[in-house]
């Protein structure tokens, strides 16, 4: 057993990210919505956070509003799906099916016109787009406790071609229209930084700013380093140094194979990725060799094995115990967790985890 008192999440987290030991590593994950169902009619008491019930750490996120508010309306539904509009001018067909992906029908933001409104509607502020009461409400305990509080930005080529233009609009127009995607990139930005400036001017405090821009899938990536480095690169520069100049750090989310971007995000300070897709082609154990003392790493334990008690455990054997070394480790499957996973096998995984993540 380690021979170092039990620290809060926030303690653990905080010695990750200088790089040195903690008394474990951090042990934190997203569970789908059916996976949880499934814990509970397996046993976990139906009232209780699940984290709790593991006795996993707690990282939680503050969010705000950027959207341009579209009417949210259901066009049409049957006994198995529904399709409706979002509040980012998308229609989509969302199946009642647990834990499915919608269908992505229409965009209502496809050209320069059709953005310049929407752009004004996101300018729009509003006391609203921030949720003071769950603040209040919420804040103090989780600084009491000692939890991990990030700010959920929301911006760069993942939310901008998923939920508002399209994959193949926005591919196109990262060639033909570079101008009209930047100003989309760093219009998103620029309302989470207002956003989160006014609730850190209010003395509500975050340790990080986290975002997903997924810039992969199997094997490489949506666009090439080029026009990463033209279009969205400038604008991740921003968000971290917003963040550094507040003395907290930055995290990126990005799935997919993005092993060729990592010398990129370095270079312009990105203190964390996640989730080091496995089965999309990252290499965990690559990264901690290359970029161990410069990155955390957060995740990289391959999803597909966690409904395999025994392979899991031995992907684990094989990859903590090196990823750990040296602090700079938080401890995930490699993007969420499916409702394959019993409540038996996560009990298994979370009691090796415990074992393999002491810091003796």
């Amino acid at each position: 057993m380690s021979t170092k008192e039990t620290m809060t999440t926030r303690e653990r987290f905080l010695r990750m990210y200088a790089h040195q030991e903690a008394d474990r590593i951090p042990i934190i994950d997203s569970p789908w919505e059916g996976t949880v169902r499934r814990w509970r009619k397996e046993g976990m008491p139906a009232d209780m956070d699940w984290r709790d019930y593991f006795g996993v750490d707690k990282v939680e996120t503050i969010g705000v509003d950027i959207s341009p508010r579209y009417p949210e309306v259901v066009l049409s539904e049957n006994e198995d799906s529904y399709v409706a509009t979002s509040k980012w001018g998308v229609t989509m067909r969302h199946f009642k099916e647990a834990d499915s992906t919608p269908e992505f029908l229409d965009f209502k933001v496809v050209d320069e016109e059709s953005w310049a409104e929407c752009k004004a509607r996101m300018l729009e502020d509003a006391e609203d787009r921030i949720d003071w009461e769950y603040l209040k409400k919420n804040y103090p305990i989780w600084k009491e406790e000692g939890r991990w509080i990030q700010a959920g930005f929301w911006f760069g080529f993942d939310v901008t071609h998923s939920w508002m233009m399209g994959t193949e609009n926005h591919l196109i127009a990262m060639y033909e229209e570079p101008e009209l995607v930047a100003d989309m990139y760093n219009t998103y930005l620029d309302c989470c930084i207002r956003q989160f400036t006014k609730i850190w001017d209010a003395g509500y405090h975050f340790d990080c700013i986290q975002w997903p821009d997924d810039m992969g899938y199997k094997g490489t990536t949506f666009f090439s380093n080029e026009l990463y480095r033209e279009l969205l690169k400038p604008v991740h520069k921003r968000a971290i140094d917003w963040a550094h100049e507040r003395g907290i750090v930055a995290h990126l989310h990005s799935c997919g194979n993005i092993m060729t971007r990592i010398d990129d995000l370095i270079d312009i300070g990105i203190d964390a990725l996640n989730p080091l897709e496995v089965k999309a082609g990252m290499d965990p154990l690559k990264l901690k060799e290359e970029y161990g003392d410069k990155l955390v790493l957060h995740g990289g334990v391959n999803a597909v094995l966690w409904d395999d008690k025994e392979a899991i455990i031995e992907e684990m054997r094989k990859v903590i115990p090196v990823l750990k070394k040296n602090g700079g480790y938080i401890f995930s499957s490699d993007h969420s967790i499916p409702n394959s996973v019993s409540l038996e096998n996560m009990k298994a995984i979370v009691e090796e985890v415990k074992k393999l993540g002491v810091y003796e």
